[in-house]
């Protein structure tokens, strides 16, 4: 007959906890705070350059400048001003018509490009990339004056194409062609940042799907079509958000051209231009960061809705 041999059961079982009776917790690890040593100096940087900003902006929205009185916080009411300003309402829309007809044009002109150097059968491609990106390395206040005196009639080439045709074909500085005068400077300006994106992506598509393609019997359109616009689609996406924001922050180029075209810009031709005088020739300031705040807030949401666009587009 055999014994078996008693077991200590609390030796085995742990203790049950004081409040459920289950097992006590294992104390979590100290949070380690080194991290954020390494991230303070760009958060100090953001908050005091975008946050801050930002911040002010807002709450000078909220007054309004009396001359009698300084100023009063009034709410909302310049932002209910705003929505029924017809001058911003004008060069909203200036600037939306520009966006749709120019980011288009500029963006497949530079996907053409792109294309082209990348396929290797462009004779002097280095030249070529080089040649088309230069525009975007030139001060955008020189270009815009470059092309102001080829607008001229008096002295530009328009006016000479003029004169020796014999009529007024050329007329960049008038009411129907100043938008899409403004509109061919910043695409030659930036025809050559966009190729340069498009471009950068091309070079990242594996070679093994070319010689895949070729042994498949694909052509150039094919392989385009297929492989090349596919692995662009990213990049698409990026250069139509940054276009969009250069669009709705159109400025440089109708203020620079404004002496050189007395009477076709106005004042508040753009939104920016709008708020610029505003603040510093109208003394409205409030209302000119009121202004500000709208734009800004229409090019984030425009901005965010083409980027789910494009992502929904890529997963697919």
């Amino acid at each position: 007959m055999t014994t078996t041999t008693p077991v200590d059961v609390a030796a085995v079982t742990p203790p049950p906890s004081r409040a459920s009776g289950r097992p006590t917790a294992k104390a979590k690890a100290p949070r380690n705070w080194r991290g954020w040593i390494f991230v303070a100096p760009f958060m100090i940087v953001f908050l005091l350059v975008f946050l801050a900003p930002v911040a002010y902006s807002v709450y000078l929205s909220l007054f309004r400048h009396q001359l009698i009185g300084g100023d009063h916080f009034v709410w909302f009411q310049n932002y209910t001003q705003a929505f029924s300003d017809p001058k911003l309402r004008e060069g909203a829309v200036r600037v939306l018509v520009f966006l749709v007809i120019q980011v288009p044009i500029m963006l497949c002109l530079a996907l053409f490009a792109a294309l082209a150097i990348d396929s290797r059968r462009l004779l002097g491609s280095a030249f070529m990339r080089l040649g088309i990106f230069l525009p975007y390395a030139v001060p955008g206040v020189v270009a815009v004056l470059m092309w102001g005196f080829l607008y001229s009639d008096r002295m530009g080439l328009a006016g000479n194409v003029n004169d020796f045709l014999g009529h007024d074909v050329l007329k960049p500085f008038s009411q129907t062609w100043i938008l899409p005068s403004i509109g061919n400077i910043v695409t030659w300006e930036f025809v050559g940042y966009n190729m340069l994106i498009f471009y950068s992506a091309l070079r990242t598509i594996p070679g093994d799907l070319y010689e895949a393609a070729a042994l498949d019997g694909a052509g150039q359109f094919r392989i385009v079509r297929s492989i090349k616009l596919p692995a662009l689609r990213g990049a698409i996406v990026i250069a139509t958000i940054f276009s969009i924001i250069g669009s709705f922050q159109l400025f440089n180029e109708p203020n620079i051209l404004k002496p050189l075209a007395p009477g076709l810009i106005t004042t508040y031709y753009t939104p920016n231009m709008y708020a610029y005088n505003l603040s510093f020739f109208g003394q409205q300031v409030n209302y000119a960061a009121t202004v500000a705040i709208v734009m800004g807030v229409i090019t984030a949401v425009i901005a965010y809705v083409v980027q789910l666009r494009g992502n929904r587009q890529e997963q697919r």
